[in-house]
């Protein structure tokens, strides 16, 4: 039975292994355990699922709990997809800062998850990687 936890001491290996597991590690710094740290470190709300104690799911956000969640990290094992895993960790996500908005960046592959899940698409986001594209 998997089991669900607000949980702040998560271990850089398991985080490092369920972005591998989930192929979020494409887009990760997963061969950079100091950056990984940092992620968990500053990260104040996370939501982790577990199958006999093993992650195999987390959802790593930041949050005001007021206004906005920003949900960084959506990452569930390829070999427990489809099961109700993400949508779930979204929920209990949510559930931790009802009045704010949950906002995510989705990977193109992901794209079609979030809509088939009821999230609302928005078109106006942008990010900024490198400092001197600035104008």
């Amino acid at each position: 039975m998997i089991q669900y936890a607000l949980e702040d001491n998560v271990s850089v290996e398991a985080f490092r292994e369920v972005l591998i597991n989930s192929t979020l590690g494409k887009r990760r710094p997963v061969n950079e355990p100091n950056r990984l740290s940092k992620m968990l470190e500053y990260g104040n709300l996370i939501i982790t699922a577990r199958d006999n104690g093993k992650l195999i799911g987390i959802s790593r956000s930041l949050t005001d709990f007021s206004y906005c969640t920003y949900l960084s990290d959506l990452a569930v094992d390829t070999n427990y997809q489809r099961k109700g895993i993400g949508k779930e960790l979204i929920k209990r996500t949510k559930l931790e800062a009802p009045k704010a908005k949950l906002i995510l960046l989705a990977a193109p592959d992901a794209i079609s998850y979030y809509a088939h899940i009821g999230m609302t698409q928005f078109e106006f986001c942008y990010y900024l990687d490198d400092i001197n594209t600035l104008r």
